[in-house]
């Protein structure tokens, strides 16, 4: 319901305009090279060029989202963000940047105050850089218990505000890594860690950015074993594999993060 609304709120561009240009172009070439354009670009980036250069010249920032949930089978199947969950369903995302930074998730159930889901302590000690088109899923399906696998909805229907925040350096005072690890362990009143107002307005002021978006239509489809090796492998993705679901790109080059929204309605 939400999530719908966003999109259209949103300034589009043709599917296939945005897809070839942030996520799938970008991916490798089945033998393992990379497009043409990016060997262009790769060759350019030789040249001899000073700050303000390979500031101007650095690609906007992109993320392809899925909102994968668990069938009656184990499957993972893909919905859409605006579908109406109920007491019981499980769901994971699964996330494509289109750029090398850093990855922050916020939560906010029913209007409370946001709290950071990742980066996990439990997950790579914390750390959250991520690679160009490297996929990563929130939860892990590599977690040893099959409950931290997925995000259930239970208790009284509600709604949750996720934030994905794709950096192009690390946030202020936001703890990761080791710092992270030894804050959730000095006591559970310190984790889930949340933001100081000022940290927190920061994040709220991207939100309003010009974006372009452009969704698939591969709604109800399984993931493919394809996927699953790339993202517990932290492979790069290819060409040959599905795109995400919803891509959203920054429309200036300029912007040095980009907040992307999903409202899950739990009825």
């Amino acid at each position: 319901m939400y999530a719908a609304r966003l999109l259209k709120a949103d300034r589009r561009q043709p599917i296939s305009m945005v897809r070839h240009a942030v996520i799938v172009a970008g991916r490798r070439t089945q033998t393992g090279g990379t497009t043409s354009s990016n060997a262009a670009t790769n060759a350019n980036a030789n040249s001899a060029v000073n700050r303000n250069d390979v500031k101007r010249m650095q690609p906007p920032i992109g993320l392809g989202y899925t909102v994968f949930m668990r069938d009656a089978s184990g499957r993972s199947i893909r919905v859409e963000p605006s579908h109406e969950f109920r007491t019981g369903d499980r769901i994971r995302l699964a996330l494509e940047p289109s750029v090398d930074g850093f990855l922050y998730i916020f939560d906010s159930e029913d209007g409370g105050a946001p709290k950071m889901i990742y980066p996990d302590p439990r997950l790579d000690g914390g750390d959250n850089w991520i690679e160009a088109h490297v996929p990563v899923e929130v939860p892990s399906s590599e977690e040893a218990e099959e409950r931290l696998r997925w995000f259930e909805f239970y208790g009284q229907p509600g709604g949750d505000r996720i934030f994905v925040i794709v950096t192009r350096e690390p946030l202020p005072i936001v703890p990761t890594g080791d710092e992270l690890v030894a804050l959730c362990s000095s006591g559970k009143d310190k984790c889930p860690w949340q933001p100081p107002a000022d940290v927190w307005a920061k994040i709220d002021s991207a939100t309003k950015a010009d974006v372009k978006v452009a969704t698939t239509k591969n709604f109800g489809e399984a993931q493919t074993e394809r996927e699953k090796v790339a993202t517990t492998r932290g492979l790069g993705l290819d060409q040959s594999i599905p795109p995400p679901s919803v891509i959203r790109m920054s429309a200036s080059s300029r912007q040095p993060m980009l907040v992307t929204i999903l409202d899950l309605v739990h009825k």
